[in-house]
């Protein structure tokens, strides 16, 4: 399931709470330690190939360099060189902030298609429990899904429970670019759906670009279903703390700083999105121009001020997200911090109107997906705000989309 999307036992989270400083200990000690070790992944065997690589007689340049020296370094090959490093090292470059996105996307093709393999054959692996074919069988067909002719994945990373983002439109040519940050439960198998579509990653982007696109046809927009991070699973000491989402901040300015072209970006983010984005913001390049964060249980702070960022923030609930009701406080590292959506924390609160329970906000036909749409493509003055007042609106100059 994706982003707490089903209603919790609120008692599991007060009890976690009155428990923090037992769980501070633990976190503190070889716990963590046990539960951070990982073997030699695809990716990190991809990446280390790489870094013992050589192209036209000189090294590989370091995986980890600053974006813009690796697109220089892309930039002076030949075709033919390009897509031979795509065929050696397919996860490194799909996964390489500073590659250009099309060869990304030829890469990830590339690495889909060799999980797909290492999976077809666990499905027939008489060592494994029928459960485990069966799950090898799931994500046979995930990979399958994503290597459909029009997807467009720019990172993937089929270890363990798995990370993904795909672009939706044109990243290269985008005026605008929109970057849906999902939370709990979200891996692979839970990065699309046929049930409850937009309660999943794909569904909302796709979602919001048709929304975008409606909104203001003239803009060119991009929309990206970002779930290259490893996401708590289920309710516990992962989602109640900000240890996945400092993973996921670090993964998640990655992102935007190595985003091709200077247009403005727009984050959105769910649930425990919205603590990644909470604890990335004072660290997110000055092009990142709106934080929007729906049904969010805290960003870790008291007030909008403190995330330290140049972005103008926003938030709304819908009445019946039983989010409401989990304790917006922080004590010994547990919980999330104030409200987004009360008076005192500072955001510009939206309306919401339409939507349905905890992951119905990318819903077509409701409040809070136009008011995704309006801030994705600059329509600022156009947002429907919680409030009568129109509040949320104060000092905004964007009177229609570009």
């Amino acid at each position: 399931m994706t982003s707490f999307d089903t209603s919790p036992q609120l008692n599991v989270w007060r009890a976690l709470l009155a428990l923090a400083v037992v769980f501070v200990m633990l976190a503190t000690t070889g716990w963590t330690a046990l539960r951070n070790q990982r073997g030699d992944t695809p990716l990190q065997a991809s990446l280390s190939a790489w870094e013992h690589g050589r192209i036209g007689g000189h090294r590989l340049p370091d995986p980890q360099s600053q974006p813009a020296k690796l697109a220089r370094f892309f930039s002076s090959l030949t075709e033919r060189q390009r897509a031979s490093l795509v065929r050696a090292y397919p996860l490194a470059v799909g996964n390489m902030n500073g590659a250009p996105v099309e060869l990304r996307y030829r890469a990830n093709r590339v690495a889909l298609g060799q999980a797909r393999d290492v999976e077809r054959e666990r499905m027939r692996d008489n060592r494994l429990t029928p459960a485990g074919q069966h799950d090898a069988g799931r994500r046979m067909h995930r990979f399958e899904d994503l290597m459909e002719k029009g997807r467009h994945v720019l990172a993937f990373d089929p270890e363990g429970s798995g990370r993904v983002a795909e672009v939706f439109g044109d990243l290269r040519e985008a005026e605008r670019v929109s970057v849906v940050v999902p939370g709990v439960d979200t891996d692979l198998l839970t990065f699309q759906r046929t049930n409850r579509k937009y309660s999943a990653p794909v569904g909302m982007a796709e979602s919001l670009y048709t929304a975008e696109r409606k909104t203001s046809p003239s803009t060119r927009t991009a929309v990206i279903a970002w779930a290259d991070y490893t996401a708590p699973s289920g309710l516990g000491i992962d989602s109640a703390t900000a240890m996945r989402a400092q993973e996921g901040a670090v993964r998640l300015n990655a992102l935007v700083r190595a985003l091709p072209g200077k247009s403005p970006v727009s984050l959105f983010c769910h649930s425990y999105g919205s603590v990644v984005c909470g604890v990335a913001a004072h660290r997110m390049p000055g092009r990142v121009s709106d934080i929007a964060v729906a049904g969010s249980p805290g960003m870790r702070v008291e007030k909008a001020a403190q995330l330290h960022t140049g972005a103008r923030v926003w938030a709304m609930r819908d009445a019946d997200d039983w989010i409401q009701d989990v304790p917006y406080l922080e004590v010994g590292g547990l919980g999330h911090g104030a409200d987004p959506v009360s008076s005192g924390f500072g955001a510009r609160v939206l309306s919401a109107q339409g939507a349905k329970g905890h992951a119905g906000y990318f819903e077509p036909g409701t409040a809070s997906l136009m008011n995704f749409a309006e801030i994705g493509v600059g329509a600022y003055r156009s947002v429907h705000c919680a409030h009568e007042d129109g509040v949320c609106r104060t000092g905004l100059s964007g009177t229609a989309a570009a």
